[in-house]
């Protein structure tokens, strides 16, 4: 796609075309009518040249769809979004966070969509699905820039991700259990998130871990994968299954949410302490266990930088030049009980 500095929705209404149509142009499909296309760049190039008339004159409206339930990191970001949305106040933009229904493609598919009828730019927390790509597709069809959040979506027409380098993150998992295991033979168990793993983030992670284990750690074998939907009340469920099923084990390394679950099973069965315990996202509760001696590590991204980068990216699309430096991708924190913030 050529980046462009003026808005898809103004060119095509100048130009006297469809969203549609800009983009086919914009993005060099064919379909186009050269004298058309030739009509459409000499507005893109006016409206470019064109001297700014205001922030209001400008006015952005983005909406940022994150999945509802028990999950401590996304009450986190969406406390996040909604601070990072303030900041741009000031310059015509305003942001909205809507939850939905954690795990369903159809229903985020659906909100996409929905969003991308009246939304000047949508982030989401995808789900690696036809569905959500289609709608995705059908978005940036109108001229209507997507940008993924924490989860890529692969073979997507986003303008952009951002998160975390999750095989980076997996593997860094993987080295910090193998360090702490010491050379001792045994067993981890991973719990993920998904039923199929579908968010990608996951999926990465666990791909990373098993590499960094399979390359450099030959003593420590993985007992068996157990999902929670990252509910704690289902962690909680999991790690009491895994504990009795594997009394000899070393260490569990938690690939998504689910941390205070985790944790306080472990307390219970006074198994902190004797089991290395890895995961991600600093919170109340993780901080709580890394303090307590119940965590051992835990690999962070963080949410102020992922809100504010995901809003600039959408601003980008929109205006040329950006008001604000640019934010690069988040960097791969390790907190242990001595480092914490």
């Amino acid at each position: 796609m050529r980046r462009i500095g003026a808005r898809l929705a103004d060119v095509a209404r100048e130009a006297g075309v469809s969203l549609a149509t800009v983009d086919r142009v914009v993005n060099g499909r064919p379909g186009v009518r050269p004298q058309t296309a030739d009509r459409i760049w000499e507005t893109i190039r006016r409206l470019e040249s064109a001297p700014l008339r205001g922030v209001a004159a400008a006015a952005l409206h983005f909406d940022v769809v994150l999945p509802a339930g028990p999950n401590t990191f996304m009450q986190n970001l969406e406390n996040a979004v909604a601070a990072a949305g303030r900041e741009l106040d000031g310059q015509g933009v305003t942001v909205s966070c809507h939850r939905i229904e954690g795990f369903n493609p159809v229903v985020l598919a659906a909100t996409i969509i929905e969003l991308g009828k009246t939304s000047d730019g949508v982030a989401i927390a995808a789900l690696e699905n036809p569905f959500v790509r289609e709608a995705v597709g059908t978005v940036a069809d109108r001229g209507v820039p997507v940008v993924t959040l924490v989860c890529d979506l692969s073979n997507a027409r986003t303008v952009g991700y951002v998160g975390l380098d999750n095989r980076a993150a997996g593997r860094t998992a993987g080295y910090l259990m193998g360090r702490f295991a010491g050379g001792r033979e045994g067993r981890v168990a991973l719990i993920a998130g998904s039923i199929g793993l579908s968010y990608r983030d996951h999926q990465e992670r666990e791909l990373g871990f098993r590499d960094a284990l399979y390359e450099h750690f030959g003593n420590l074998t993985i007992a068996d994968r157990f999902e929670d939907q990252d509910d704690f009340h289902k962690a909680h469920e999991q790690t009491t299954i895994i504990l009795d099923r594997f009394p000899d084990l070393l260490g569990i390394y938690n690939i998504g949410s689910g941390n205070r679950g985790i944790g306080t099973a472990l307390k219970e069965r006074d198994a902190a302490g004797g089991i290395i315990f890895i995961g991600h996202d600093l919170t109340r509760f993780t901080r709580r266990f890394l303090i307590d001696g119940v965590m051992d590590a835990v690999i962070n991204q963080d949410v102020t930088h992922l809100a504010t980068a995901a809003l600039q990216h959408l601003l980008a699309f929109h205006r040329r030049p950006l008001p604000s430096p640019r934010l690069g991708p988040p960097r791969i924190e390790v907190f242990v009980r001595e480092n914490m913030p």
